[in-house]
């Protein structure tokens, strides 16, 4: 019997116009409710169709549905930029936190080159000085990678630019040594820590080709390029 009762369910017809009509008196506010659902009506005509008249009406609805719609994109194009925004802020911080846990400048050479491409979704990540006019031994320490003097003023084009990125070009390997392959697009940040440091650059390198583009934003990265100074200078100062 429970069997037939469930299939007499199933198989009820749909309910008609009048019980529709019915049930929305009975519930004024169903609309208010659910407006979507505007969206999906068909809005009646004040004009009869042969009658020649363009009904202002019907067309003001259609683009009011498409601009809903258009307001629905944009909302939703918001909201993931602000999801990545936080994500990448978050990635930023703790790659800050690992730096500043650095107690000598192997460890922090280490945390650039070993922690920051995890922290950063990246896949190279160095750190490069120019050859000081003095030599600093302080400076000297397995992975940080020498640049030529004047090296950085060409790289970034000015003494006034900060960062450079580059995308869909190979890695430098002045750069990013044995893993300038793996680099199709790239950060260099300005490093300028003082004191007897010379200037150098922190370079981050991604297989993909659009991680870093022109016109992205570099607050952060350059905000993190200024932890490292800091860094340095306690290390080499």
């Amino acid at each position: 019997m429970a069997r037939k009762r469930d299939d007499a369910v199933l198989q009820l017809p749909p309910p008609d116009e009048r019980q529709v009509e019915a049930y929305l008196k009975a519930h004024p506010d169903f609309l208010v409710r659910h407006p979507d659902l505007l969206l999906a009506l068909s809005p009646p005509s004040r004009w009869a169709e042969d009658d020649g008249v363009l009904d202002m009406q019907v067309f003001m609805i259609e683009r009011l549905r498409d601009e809903v719609e258009r307001v629905r994109g944009t909302a939703e194009t918001l909201i993931h930029t602000s999801r990545s925004n936080m994500s990448i802020q978050t990635r930023t911080h703790k790659a800050v936190l690992a730096i500043l846990s650095a107690d000598s400048l192997a460890e922090l050479v280490e945390a650039i080159s070993d922690d920051l491409p995890a922290l950063l979704d990246v896949d190279v990540a160095t750190l490069c000085f120019e050859t000081p006019a003095m030599p600093l031994p302080k400076l000297v320490t397995a992975g940080v990678l020498s640049l030529e003097p004047g090296t950085v003023a060409h790289m970034m084009g000015g003494s006034d630019r900060e960062c450079a990125l580059t995308e869909e070009l190979p890695g430098d390997p002045a750069l990013f040594g044995d893993g300038a392959g793996l680099v199709q697009s790239s950060a260099v940040v300005r490093l300028t820590p003082g004191g007897p440091c010379p200037e150098g650059v922190m370079a981050l390198g991604s297989r993909n080709g659009r991680t870093f583009h022109a016109g992205q934003a570099t607050e952060l990265i350059t905000f993190l390029a200024r932890v490292v100074e800091r860094s340095v200078l306690r290390f080499v100062g």
